[in-house]
């Protein structure tokens, strides 16, 4: 039974058999019964504003806008949902980590570089330096 519909009778429609034999194929593709395939399909042309008879060239256009917009809106949702974990999960949790590493790390130590000694002969250069004093002339 179809839930929502138990207490509801039965009605018959007049169709053409080749057109029964399609629907019933339909039906069983889709895994429901008649009347929620058939219920399925008036729903889905009075959501989307399409009409059966009509082509749906242009059509098709405006519904590939709406459903972009739709994949637009999801995805904008999706980014606020990540920004949101970001911020308030990764952050944090990536901050802790760092000091708790930080933490953890022996200080460095200085390396001692040994000193490196020329041998040879070292120049020492000594500059004199004269002061005149008004009192001296030499």
């Amino acid at each position: 039974m179809d839930k929502g519909f138990e207490k509801e009778e039965f009605e018959t429609i007049k169709i053409k058999s080749s057109v029964a034999i399609e629907f019933r194929k339909f039906s069983k593709m889709l895994s429901k019964s008649q009347s929620m395939t058939l219920l399925l399909m008036m729903e889905f042309f009075n959501e989307n504003g399409i009409s059966p008879a009509e082509h749906l060239g242009p059509r098709m256009e405006t519904l590939e806008n709406r459903i972009s917009a739709l994949i637009k809106k999801r995805m904008n949702g999706m980014i606020a949902i990540m920004k949101d974990i970001e911020k308030s999960q990764t952050k944090p949790t990536v901050a802790m980590m760092q000091t708790l590493f930080q933490a953890a790390e022996p200080p460095k130590k200085k390396l001692i570089l040994a000193k490196k000694i020329k041998r040879g002969k070292n120049k020492v250069w000594f500059q004199e330096k004269k002061y005149l004093n008004s009192n001296d002339n030499e």
